[in-house]
């Protein structure tokens, strides 16, 4: 039986030099078996690896950073074969909103990204402190986010399931969620006036709520972000007390059947604007389209941008 590696045709120089990956160190590096890789590709349609001359898979790292995108809607519930709808409408998003500079500085993030992968590995919070600062003093909180910090966050979440990842990722998770606080407790002192911000139960984690709550923030109206399990049939008693200039429903998940009625009860018991932010917002917004609640996507400008327009009487819902 020939040998797969002596099969590869192409040097480990010639890798290196167009970041091509062969399959084991795709899936070394997402967890996620050859055997399932070569099922997405082949009925799914999912991932589209180029070939050596042998036939043998090469893949991109914008393949691997697909593989992990695939593993967090699997993680959020939604059906292998429904992924790629969900991947086709959110990239198309991503693009019509995507600023220029994404492309330019893509590899300066990865390089980023291996630090604090770096870090996290070996539990290092003083040097991962100081790569969060130099981050920051580098670029606009939104790509920090969005771009650097959390997706290193979501593929250590969605990664191999051995003992040491689960726990560089509550080390991480644990880590950006004290920084991410701090900041929020800063700029609620800045401003009297509120948004409230509130998950819809089970669908997201407390990180990816407070990031959300940071990406909203501004110096007119401060975000208070609610409680993970708050429920939603209290939220009526919470905006009566509070008196928020709007509340921000937040969901990572998939939108079901349910979710409109859900969405329009709560909004018909509301005094105050009632908006939807997340994955949910991005792929829910024709089912939202006409109705009171606004969609805000799920980029952290545009959100904050479409935010400040729904407040001000301004975005067409």
């Amino acid at each position: 039986m020939s040998d797969p590696v002596a099969a590869l045709t192409l040097s480990s120089a010639a890798l290196k030099r167009e970041d091509l990956f062969p399959i084991r160190e795709v899936s070394r590096l997402t967890g996620v078996n050859p055997v399932t890789l070569r099922a997405w590709e082949r009925r799914y349609g999912l991932i589209q690896p180029t070939r050596t001359d042998s036939g043998h898979r090469l893949y991109s790292q914008a393949d691997v950073e697909s593989v992990r995108t695939i593993l967090s809607w699997i993680e959020r519930g939604v059906a292998v074969s429904k992924v790629g709808k969900v991947l086709a409408k959110t990239r198309s998003l991503k693009a019509a909103t995507a600023p220029m500079y994404d492309v330019v500085t893509g590899s300066e993030w990865q390089q980023w990204q291996r630090q604090i992968r770096s870090a996290v590995g070996a539990f290092d919070d003083i040097t991962l402190d100081r790569v969060y600062g130099q981050v920051f003093s580098s670029y606009p909180l939104p790509v920090v986010f969005q771009d650097i910090l959390m997706p290193v966050w979501q593929a250590l979440l969605v990664g191999h399931d051995g003992v040491s990842q689960t726990s560089e990722w509550l080390f991480y998770d644990a880590f950006l969620r004290g920084r991410v606080m701090q900041r929020l407790h800063a700029i609620r002192g800045q401003a009297e006036a509120r948004v409230l911000l509130a998950a819809l139960p089970g669908h997201c984690r407390e990180l990816e709520l407070l990031v959300t709550g940071l990406l909203l923030s501004q110096s007119s109206a401060a975000v208070s972000v609610l409680a993970i399990g708050q429920p939603l049939d209290e939220l009526v008693y919470l905006c009566e007390r509070i008196k928020p200039l709007g509340l921000v429903l937040f969901s990572n998940q998939v939108p079901n059947d349910q979710l409109p009625q859900t969405l329009k009860r709560l909004g018909l018991s509301l005094d105050c604007p009632v908006s939807l932010a997340g994955e949910c917002a991005a792929l829910s917004e024709s089912v939202l389209s006409g109705s009171a609640i606004a969609s805000l996507g799920n980029e952290g400008h545009l959100m904050l941008h479409r935010l400040q327009q729904f407040l001000e009487g301004a975005l067409d819902t």
